[in-house]
């Protein structure tokens, strides 16, 4: 795997076993607790996906251009991270062969052309569970000649069929994957079924085949302060582009999937500010490293301060695309 990270600060020792996942339980939370505390489903219907669109994204290359996301309808991922909502929009059976790919191309059918596709399932990409090994062939006729298919996946589900399906393409490859935190203390209890060295593993051999890589990394754990949520955001993003990651992904860690509500009402969590995700935005593109995207998705509920909300969004939103830092909005919340 890789070295203990030592960049702009950085000091994180990884190495040992997987930990969660099915494994032993951390503080009392594994996988039947995570779910024991979740709701009901949404219903899904597995030959449509459950949500599409298309937004414009920096991309790799430093233009701003047209990304079209699909948001496939399959089994769950087999990993029950404890803060993920992505559950809900999922089945229990295993996906029908031939169902993903006529939500891709009926989806396609329904959006403009784009130069990028994002094909988000919910889970790992690679898992033939979610989607058949059929489906992506066909993902290869669909999609395979834009200029970038970005996909996500699991670190431990990194291997040769990565390789193959990039291999099998006209559009450059970019796989999105859940780094969440450099946190020792958390990252074990988060139930993700990874170390610091499976990401890396996984980082160096998508490099290494030519894929570009996003990490996702979360603002604010549980079981973190406001203060340390931005310290550990901050070295999680030293950490990513150290080891070759191109984009990172700040994601504010939000409540809705059930265990994340016990563990706020516990006091084990709390949402970040919208102070902290401008803080962890400004710090990500100082370093000049790569694209640092900041997630705004239901961005009103971490701003205390309805006046200055609208403003400074447009701020961060403007700020994803230049790859720019912008002047902050003076308000007087602050």
């Amino acid at each position: 795997m890789h070295e203990s990270a030592s960049h702009r600060g950085v000091s994180v020792e990884h190495g040992g076993g997987t930990v969660g996942g099915g494994g032993a339980a951390l503080g009392g939370i594994d996988d039947r607790w995570i779910v024991d505390r979740r709701g009901a489903r949404n219903s899904v219907d597995v030959r449509r996906p459950y949500a599409f669109f298309v937004e414009p994204e920096r991309s790799a290359a430093g233009r701003v251009e047209d990304v079209a996301t699909i948001f496939t309808s399959n089994k769950e991922c087999g990993f029950r991270c404890l803060m993920c909502d992505l559950w809900k929009n999922t089945t229990v059976s295993r996906t029908p062969a031939g169902a993903v790919a006529e939500q891709v191309e009926w989806a396609l059918g329904q959006l403009p052309e784009t130069p990028h596709v994002k094909l988000y399932n919910a889970g790992s990409f690679f898992d033939e569970q979610s989607i058949p090994v059929v489906d992506r062939h066909r993902m290869v006729e669909l999609v395979g000649d834009r200029r970038t298919v970005i996909v996500e996946c699991h670190p431990k589900l990194i291997d040769r069929r990565c390789q193959d399906f990039a291999g099998s393409m006209r559009a450059d490859l970019e796989v999105a994957m859940g780094l969440e935190t450099v946190d020792p203390e958390v990252l074990p209890r988060l139930n993700k079924g990874m170390t610091l060295d499976d990401f890396a593993r996984a980082t160096d051999f998508l490099v290494d085949h030519g894929v570009r890589v996003r990490a996702f990394i979360l603002l604010r754990t549980p079981y973190q302060s406001e203060e340390e949520g931005v310290d550990w955001a901050r070295r999680s993003i030293d950490f990513a582009f150290s080891i070759g990651v191109e984009c990172c992904a700040v994601i504010p860690t939000r409540a809705g999937n059930g265990a994340m509500e016990e563990l706020r009402r516990r006091g084990e969590f709390h949402p970040p500010s919208l102070r902290s995700m401008e803080v962890v935005m400004d710090y990500g593109l100082a370093l000049g490293r790569g694209r640092v995207l900041m997630d705004l998705w239901d961005v009103e509920k971490f701003a205390r301060c309805s006046q200055c909300l609208s403003v400074r969004t447009e701020r961060l939103r403007a700020m994803n695309l230049s790859q720019e830092i912008l002047p902050r909005v003076p308000c007087d919340c602050e």
